[in-house]
């Protein structure tokens, strides 16, 4: 099976790599739309544009399904990309929301996510969706995609910038924390040390990507996606093939890919969607 999976730059790669993990004989092909990051200042008409551009070309490549790794898109234009596309359209925000009202036992969530995250509610929705009447409590943090960006994923300014987010959450007592941003992830060891330091209760982190790969290793096996609870089994073993496109600066992204991957990637081409 070929899976294409897309996110506006680097973020969306925390996604293929618990997909490499769980789901490694499968075939991966990633675009990374760096020429537009970030999506999340943008507007919704705009997101929806790009997510249909990036979702053709992963079609162009024949891909048997599609994944969303940005919770920006997932937001605001999944579900126009499942009326648009004939193949399966996967997001983060259903299953990122399912494990966080698993593990928070009533008690308040709390989500990070970019300005149209946030705003779209739909962390909220998916929330009431799953039939729970928890408070979510949200909390744009725009300038964490720019860090993992440049890479500044370690050091005094990041940190900085996570407690400055991570404050006004934990005013309202969460008891677990949505990272509503594929690229955050890259931030997590940061932001679960701010954590340690700043709560006197565990809040535990839930990383939207590591739900949705298991997600998805469900469809794959049986053929439908599961409550995570009934994911079973060991990892698919073997390795699939990893491709890599991306829209601009394909040097410095297979620099910083590789770090986040752990693996080496090879050739990264630059291509044009428009």
């Amino acid at each position: 099976m070929k899976i294409g999976v897309f996110d506006s730059g680097l973020g969306g790669l925390t996604v293929v790599r618990e997909l490499r993990r769980l789901c490694s004989s499968e075939e991966i092909i990633y675009l990374g739309d760096t020429a537009r990051v970030p999506y999340g200042i943008r507007s919704d008409q705009v997101v929806q544009q790009y997510a249909h551009e990036c979702a053709t070309f992963l079609l162009k490549q024949q891909v048997d399904i599609v994944v969303v790794a940005c919770n920006t898109v997932s937001a605001v234009a999944i579900e126009q990309l499942k009326l648009d596309f004939t193949v399966p359209v996967f997001g983060v925000i259903e299953p990122g929301a399912e494990e966080a009202v698993r593990i928070s036992e009533g008690k308040p969530i709390g989500v990070l996510g970019t300005f149209a995250t946030v705003e779209s509610g739909a962390y909220g929705r998916a929330i009431v969706k799953l039939g729970s009447k928890q408070v979510l409590e949200s909390q744009a943090a725009p300038l964490l995609v720019p860090l993992v960006e440049e890479g500044w994923i370690a050091g005094e300014v990041p940190r900085q910038v996570i407690r400055r987010y991570l404050e006004p959450l934990l005013r309202k007592n969460i008891r677990a924390l949505i990272l509503g941003c594929t690229h955050y992830p890259l931030l997590k060891e940061l932001i679960e040390a701010e954590l340690k330091q700043l709560s006197k209760t565990p809040v535990t982190v839930v990383d939207s990507g590591i739900a949705l790969a298991e997600n998805l290793r469900q469809y794959i096996q049986n053929g439908t996606p599961g409550a995570l609870e009934e994911v079973t089994g060991e990892p698919i073993t073997g390795r699939g093939k990893l491709s890599v496109y991306v829209t601009d600066t394909p040097r410095r992204f297979k620099t910083l890919a590789e770090k986040f991957l752990g693996e080496q990637i090879g050739n990264i081409e630059a291509i044009k969607l428009v």
